[in-house]
């Protein structure tokens, strides 16, 4: 592969990154800690019925997986970007070769090649 041009993923990547941490922190509350986003659940106090209930427990069983999608889409932004840091973007995790240019444009935080995309 010719070599590609890191800043252009790197802008890429730090948008994705900040449009995430948009989303998680409008549905849930950052762990300082862990760094990990927590649905929290609303109060049963004052809610009607029990229907009402039921679609809030629906809701938030839907927001936290969501939460956790997200999560683990901001991971591998993150990790991306310190591949991008330490000079490794852009290889293969299965097979060391270079990921393609048209891959990494449609998924900037690719770790394989498309051979191995599925592995």
């Amino acid at each position: 592969m010719t070599t590609i041009n890191r800043n252009v993923y790197k802008t890429m990547l730090e948008a994705e990154r900040d449009e995430l941490n948009s989303e998680l922190s409008s549905m849930g509350v950052k762990d300082p800690t862990t760094g990990a986003y927590n649905v929290l659940p609303a109060d049963d106090e004052n809610e009607a019925d029990e229907s009402d209930i039921a679609t809030r427990d629906e809701e938030f069983e839907e927001d936290s997986a969501l939460t956790d999608t997200f999560s683990l889409q901001l991971k591998d932004i993150n990790d991306a970007l310190k591949k991008i840091q330490d000079g490794l973007y852009g290889k293969c995790e299965v097979c060391d070769s270079d990921i393609e240019e048209d891959r990494l444009m449609a998924n900037p935080s690719a770790r394989t090649c498309t051979v191995h995309m599925n592995s």
